[in-house]
C-alpha cells in the first residue's frame, strides 16, 4: 500500500496521469511508489463512495458526469483536497465540503485566455454574419449586396461584460483593443478595472446599453436563469449575446424566442443546460433555420495551451495537498 491515495474521476488514462505527475511529484519530494492512484470514469455511486472514503485527494470530473454531492462528501474521512480540473465546479457540493473542512479548488484562470479569444471570435462572427455568408457562398450564392448593409464592427460598439472575473478581464482587454467601449456588472465593484476606463453599470443598465453582451459568471443559485425573457426584452434589438459560461444561466427557450421574434439580433453559445444537447434543442433549431445564431460544443476553454495549463495547475495542487501545503484557487474556504 502506498503512503497516499489519489482518486481521479476525470476520464484520463492512468499511464498518462503517471507520466504527467512524475516530474511534479519529484519536485515536492514524492515518489509515485508512495501513491495509490485510482481512476473512476463512470458515474457509479457505490464505486465512487468506496474509493473516496479513504482518499487523501480527489480529482473531480471535468465532464461533470460524476457529481460530488452531499452524500459523497459526507463519506470522505480524510480528504485534504478536491481538485476540479476546470473553471466550473457546480457539480460539487462546495458548501457541504466547507462544513466538513474539505477545500475545493478549481484551475483559476488557466483557460481565461482561450475562453476570451473564443468570445471575441464569436462576437466578430455574429457581427460579420460569417456563418451565413460562408454557407451561402459554398452553396453558390454571392451575398455581398445583401450583407453589406447589415454587417458591423466591434469598433465603436458598447461591449457589456457580465461577470468581471479572470475571463471577463481578458475579454475586456481584447474588446478595448478592438475599439469597443467596455462596461461591466459584477456583484463586487472592481476599482482596478474602473481605473482602466471600464465603467460599472447596474445589471439592468448593462443589459439596456450593451451592443454586445458576453456572460462570464459561474453557475450558482443566484445566477441560474439570470437571463430570461424579461432581461432579453430589456436589450437593444440590434444587440448580440454570447454565453461561454454555463447553459443554465440563460433561459434557452426564451433566447430562441428572442432571436425568432427579433428582440435581439443574434446569439452565440458554447454551453448548454444539457450536454451534448438534443438535436431538437431550441437554439440548434433556430441556427438550422438560418437565424444569426452560432453554436459550439463547449470548446471555448479547450485549446491545447489551456489544457496543459489546467493539467499543470491540477497536479501542482494535488502534490501540495499531499505534502501539507496550501493549494491555489480554493473556492469554498478562506
Amino acid at each position: 500500500m502506498g503512503k497516499y491515495k489519489v482518486v481521479v474521476l476525470s476520464p484520463v488514462p492512468e499511464a498518462l496521469l503517471k507520466m504527467w505527475f512524475t516530474p511534479v511529484a519529484q519536485k515536492y519530494g514524492i515518489s509515485l511508489d508512495d501513491i495509490d492512484l485510482v481512476t473512476i470514469f463512470e458515474p457509479n455511486y457505490d464505486e465512487v463512495v468506496k474509493h473516496v472514503a479513504d482518499a487523501d485527494v480527489v480529482v473531480g470530473d471535468y465532464t461533470f458526469r460524476i457529481k460530488i454531492d452531499k452524500s459523497i462528501c459526507e463519506k470522505m474521512r480524510k480528504v485534504k483536497l478536491i481538485q476540479q480540473p476546470s473553471t466550473g465546479y457546480d457539480h460539487i457540493d462546495v458548501e457541504t465540503c466547507a462544513k466538513r473542512g474539505i477545500p475545493v479548488a478549481n484551475i483559476g484562470g488557466a483557460n481565461a485566455i482561450s475562453v476570451a479569444e473564443h468570445t471575441i471570435m464569436l462576437a466578430l462572427m455574429l457581427l460579420k454574419r460569417a456563418i451565413y455568408a460562408h454557407n451561402k457562398l459554398v452553396n453558390g450564392s454571392w451575398t455581398q449586396g445583401e450583407l453589406m448593409n447589415i454587417i458591423g464592427e466591434v469598433y465603436g460598439k458598447i461591449w457589456g461584460i457580465l461577470g468581471m472575473g479572470r475571463i471577463g478581464r481578458e475579454v475586456a482587454v481584447r474588446a478595448k483593443a478592438l475599439g469597443a467601449k467596455v462596461i461591466y456588472y459584477d456583484i463586487e465593484r472592481k476599482k482596478d478595472i474602473e481605473d482602466m476606463g471600464i465603467e460599472y453599470r447596474p445589471f439592468n443598465k448593462l443589459l439596456s446599453e450593451s451592443d454586445i453582451l458576453s456572460i462570464h459568471v459561474p453557475l450558482t443559485s443566484t445566477t441560474r436563469s439570470m437571463i430570461g425573457e424579461r432581461e432579453l426584452r430589456i436589450m437593444k434589438p440590434n444587440a448580440i449575446i454570447i454565453n461561454v459560461s454555463r447553459g443554465e444561466i440563460v433561459d434557452e427557450n426564451a433566447l430562441a424566442k428572442a432571436i425568432r421574434d427579433g428582440w435581439i439580433a443574434g446569439a452565440a453559445v458554447d454551453v448548454f443546460s444539457v450536454e451534448p444537447p438534443p438535436s431538437d434543442h431550441p437554439l440548434i433549431q433556430v441556427a438550422r433555420e438560418g437565424f444569426n445564431v452560432i453554436v459550439t460544443p463547449h470548446i471555448a476553454g479547450a485549446t491545447n495551451e489551456a489544457r496543459m495549463r489546467i493539467i499543470n495547475i491540477t497536479l501542482e495542487n494535488v502534490a501540495k495537498a499531499l505534502v501539507g501545503l496550501k493549494p491555489e484557487n480554493i473556492v469554498n474556504m478562506p
